[in-house]
């Protein structure tokens, strides 16, 4: 029992992680404004940079992407160390190399709740994207180096973050399953990748209306109700 009640703490501080509202607490320290009512609503990297400018934005875009890595180098950690204290004994034949996969897997899905529904700003928050990358790399590096090199490209031939961002999540299920990885990694990259896209259905609505702003543009297609 104290070893499902330690996981299950575990993964609660991977959800805190996920909730860290970056974006949020960049508004607010630097022009005192809530950037769920600026812009598209959202509070992650791409609205800090429609609203904030380049500098904010690298910088919310790297926390996100570090808060996402960050909770998995976390899980695997605290998955080591529930098998070595010796106040916390493991179901008998449950070993490590078969809990910390599944762990991560939970723990990743738990980052990618938090970002967007942030307990710290009433459950609203993000898309998940950036600290979705984050989790890649920190699950798989090749499958988060893949995804990312086609969020560069798409963002480079056609400057549209939600397009990239969803082509990106796309290529990481193809990857996921083209290369060697754990039942529990695959099932998350599916899992998170169809929540990331959910999370960008009014991006979607704008792509097919043809009104979907690139970088640098604001559109009056923005409603700040529904994250973009």
């Amino acid at each position: 029992m104290v070893f499902w009640i330690a996981s299950a703490a575990g993964l609660a501080i991977a959800y805190l992680f996920g909730s860290t509202p970056t974006g949020y607490l960049a508004g607010r320290l630097l022009k005192g404004i809530d950037l769920r009512k600026q812009g598209s609503g959202s509070t992650g990297a791409t609205n800090v940079l429609r609203t904030l400018g380049k500098g904010p934005f690298f910088v919310v875009l790297l926390v996100d992407l570090l808060k996402g890595a960050g909770a998995i180098v976390f899980i695997k950690w605290f998955c080591a160390w529930l098998y070595a204290t010796p106040y916390v004994t493991p179901p008998a034949g449950l070993e490590l190399r078969t809990v910390e996969p599944w762990m991560a897997a939970l723990a990743g899905a738990a980052v990618l709740l938090g970002h967007a529904r942030s307990i710290w700003l009433n459950f609203t928050g993000g898309k998940s994207a950036a600290a979705g990358l984050g989790v890649l790399l920190a699950i798989s590096w090749p499958v988060g180096l893949g995804a990312a090199a086609v969020v560069c490209a798409v963002l480079a031939i056609f400057r549209i973050m939600s397009l990239a961002s969803m082509l990106g999540a796309l290529t990481a299920i193809g990857l996921v399953f083209g290369l060697q990885n754990p039942t529990a990694y695959r099932l998350l990259v599916v899992a998170g990748v169809a929540y990331v896209i959910m999370r960008h259905r009014a991006n979607i609505r704008r792509l097919l209306a043809g009104t979907e702003p690139r970088l640098g543009q604001s559109s009056p297609a923005y409603d700040a109700g529904s994250p973009g």
